[in-house]
């Protein structure tokens, strides 16, 4: 079958390209999906790499925990094992990604409808879906958080339904666990803000017809990315996918369901989702850093199975952040914070916007970086300003300047140890839903909002650390007497905060060439009676008394 005519990489390009780029580990040992596969994923994450060097994995011989073989490899942290892997996917830099996703949002392209793909060389239908080792029950789905999880689960998914009423397709990506070789159940989020799937189910419901629903696994990158993307309701995701390919996404109708599904999907799943019934589903760790406990959600009849002669699925490792699932929505997340607060909300002195991701999965904690000076109706009004962008976002909003890292969370102690009044400082918004967690909005549990404003209000003294020159100074002794790796940790060098004169410069470059006896002289010539120990001094230009 001859692939229609693109302009975009699928996911066989996009794993080439990682693999040339030094992004991909191959695994052509024995491993199993159930018990073994996302443990040995998850070490990147929990063992103490850096970030840069984490990597996706492509296992090649693969079993289950009763010693089946299968024939399709699998692939974990394709898509965001770190932000480099992102952007390999996105072919763009990470610092032109803000303005890509804005560009494809102001720029969407319909997809294209061809009549063949390679999504369906191969296809799998009625009696073909049934029995052990057929349908669901042939495909090597990893279990994701052994020992809690109590199925295989899907979870690179973007997952397709249709508005019974306007016609528009939406596409999220929800988790589905294994039941049968034709039978599994979809959850999606009904919490406010949740699925746009779920607000079909229910048009579905009132209609008392079955949703038609397809399921695809290794989408193309650009299309990828959309499943966890935010969009405004009925807006389409694959046109801001064409969007960002710059051209349209082709799009091949599935088998047996009304729907459209992307040409060079790896594997799509067909069927019909019960409105009537629902069906108890997980435990299962889930993105917010929590097993989701069993929990009735909804049934799908697998209608039909179709794949490419030589797919490859992916799997994403997500559960307690940092995971894949948290890249991937940190880099489409943060630039959309800052393009709410900077343009939208026009707010003055915003540099950035960064979510916290270990632990905390993006969700709690919100950092805004302003300008130093910033007024304090600007802070006030950024901080309110991200706490109600995302319903789900913003439990505890953390206002700071510039020179604090905002992935330190000892710097962000520091800052608001020394930078913040609480008295002052503090604001709390009640009546705040729950959101995304293990405590849930629909069980009647309300949250509320911390805002901190922890810029500096005044300048203030120099950070105590040698100055930058010194410390790389100090830094070539270190690695020319071989003392071993040196992983630098913001602040590693001391620098002004503002209440700082070149008079004191001066004697601090004296003092640190030997010539402190000189400073004495400077300083004998000041002395002074009459006043109280602890009385500042400030010394003028010439020196003189101040």
């Amino acid at each position: 079958m001859t692939d229609a005519p693109r302009n975009y990489p699928d996911l066989h390009d996009h794993l080439a390209s990682l693999e040339k780029q030094g992004l991909l580990q191959r695994i052509d040992r024995q491993i199993d999906k159930d018990s073994e596969m996302h443990p040995l994923v998850r070490w990147q994450f929990v063992g103490g790499i850096d970030e840069a060097d984490r990597k996706a994995f492509l296992f090649t011989n693969v079993v289950d925990g009763r010693g089946r073989t299968y024939d399709i490899p699998v692939v974990v942290g394709a898509m965001a094992a770190n932000p480099a892997v992102y952007s390999v996917g996105m072919q763009a830099p990470l610092s032109d990604i803000q303005k890509k996703w804005d560009h494809a949002i102001a720029n969407p392209v319909e997809p294209r409808l061809v009549n063949e793909a390679v999504c369906h060389e191969v296809i799998h239908e009625g009696d073909a879906l049934k029995g052990e080792g057929n349908g669901l029950d042939r495909l090597p789905i990893p279990v994701s958080t052994p020992g809690f999880d109590s199925a295989p689960t899907l979870t690179a998914t973007n997952v397709i339904t249709r508005d019974p009423e306007t016609g528009i397709q939406n596409m999220g990506t929800y988790r589905a666990a294994l039941k049968a070789p034709d039978r599994l159940v979809v959850r999606m989020a009904t919490r406010v803000g949740g699925a746009g799937g779920y607000l079909h189910y229910l048009k579905y419901q009132k209609l008392k017809q079955p949703m038609p629903c397809a399921i695809v696994l290794g989408c193309p990158p650009y299309v990828a990315f959309m499943g966890p993307q935010k969009l405004p309701i009925g807006v389409d995701e694959l046109t801001v996918a064409g969007g960002l390919a710059g051209g349209p996404i082709n799009i091949v109708r599935a088998r047996t369901v009304d729907l459209t599904i992307p040409a060079e999907s790896e594997l799509v799943i067909e069927g019909l989702i019960d409105t009537e019934w629902l069906e108890p589903e997980a435990p299962f760790g889930e993105s917010h850093g929590h097993v989701a406990l069993e929990e009735f959600n909804m049934p799908m009849r697998v209608t039909a199975i179709t794949h490419r002669k030589k797919p490859v699925i992916p799997s994403y490792i997500s559960q307690v952040a940092p995971s894949e699932s948290s890249v991937i929505k940190r880099v489409a997340y943060e630039p959309l914070f800052t393009h709410h607060l900077k343009n939208t909300l026009g707010i003055k002195g915003v540099k950035k916007v960064a979510l916290h991701e270990p632990l905390t999965g993006l969700l709690r904690v919100t950092v805004i970086t302003l300008e130093k000076g910033t007024s304090r109706t600007e802070v006030w009004r950024a901080l309110n300003g991200a706490a109600f962008f995302k319903g789900d976002c913003g439990k505890i909003c953390i206002a700071v300047n510039e020179d604090i890292d905002v992935d330190n969370a000892d710097a962000l102690l520091w800052a608001m140890a020394y930078r913040m009044n609480p008295v002052e400082d503090v604001q709390l918004l009640p009546h705040r839903g729950q959101g995304h967690g293990p405590k849930r909005e629909h069980d009647r549990e309300e949250d509320s909002t911390m805002l901190m404003d922890a810029t500096m209000k005044t300048d203030m003294p120099p950070l105590a650390l040698p100055k930058k020159d010194y410390m790389e100074r100090a830094k070539s002794i270190w690695q020319e007497l071989g003392l071993g790796p040196l992983r630098p940790q913001a602040p590693w060098f001391g620098y002004s905060l503002g209440d700082w004169l070149p008079q004191w410069d001066e004697a601090a470059a004296r003092a640190a060439k030997g010539h402190y006896l000189e400073n004495g002289r400077i300083s004998a010539k000041q002395l002074r009676k009459g006043i109280k120990p602890e009385t500042k001094f400030r010394p003028d230009g010439e020196g003189g008394k101040g």
